[in-house]
């Protein structure tokens, strides 16, 4: 694996995380195709939660590019660091108490918004700031200043299309063959999972 194509294969990593994470869209797709009694609900159930999943690791990259502009690239991952390891945390401790609720007869509007708020809560797009920070400021504020959009909007891309096709593939088999009764006998805790993976990338930022 080469210097310059890991950061790409770990946002689509991450992206794949989250197509299989339930809690993240699939779930709620393949229960709205059920609950409707609709196979193309389930299609059209992808897109917004593509579009909000996207906005909100969007709005997260946005926040870091322009910290990364304004602010020292050093001082931007030490408090960058301290705050996945905070988020892990506050996740782990009260994320289950502030899930987000969004009844089975909502539109596609509300499945967007729905979708942008449960990765905002989870803090989809802060995972990514460990492997954005060298995409955006290879060397710095003065060598990354000039164009830390472009690899920041490819990485947003990525992620996104690495999401949706897992999401896209989970959710129609979970409905058309395999059934939600898998999420009580062969799911794992892919919140306590997702927990570790950000106390974990605080850390790399805290340390590199």
């Amino acid at each position: 694996m080469t210097n310059e194509a890991w950061p790409w294969i770990v946002i689509a990593g991450l992206g794949a995380f989250h197509g299989l994470n339930p809690g993240m869209g699939w779930l709620f797709a393949v229960a709205l195709g059920q609950h409707r009694h609709e196979r193309r609900i389930v299609w059209l159930s992808l897109l917004p939660i593509a579009v909000g999943h996207a906005l909100s690791v969007a709005t997260a990259a946005g926040l870091l590019v322009l910290a990364g502009v304004l602010v020292d690239v050093r001082s931007v991952s030490v408090v960058a660091g301290l705050f996945l390891i905070g988020w892990g945390l506050f996740h782990w401790f009260y994320g289950a108490r502030h899930r987000v609720r969004v009844g089975m007869r909502t539109g596609l509007a509300g499945l967007g918004l729905w979708s942008f708020l449960m990765a905002s809560a989870h803090g989809a797009g802060l995972m990514l700031w460990p492997v954005l920070m060298p995409l955006c400021f290879p060397g710095g504020v003065a060598a990354g200043a000039t164009s830390p959009v472009v690899p920041a909007l490819l990485g947003i891309g990525l992620h996104t299309l690495a999401m949706l096709g897992v999401t896209a593939v989970v959710a129609v088999s979970v409905y058309e063959w395999i059934g939600l009764a898998v999420l009580r006998h062969a799911w794992v805790n892919l919140d306590l999972v997702w927990t570790v993976a950000l106390v974990l990338a605080g850390m790399v930022l805290l340390v590199t």
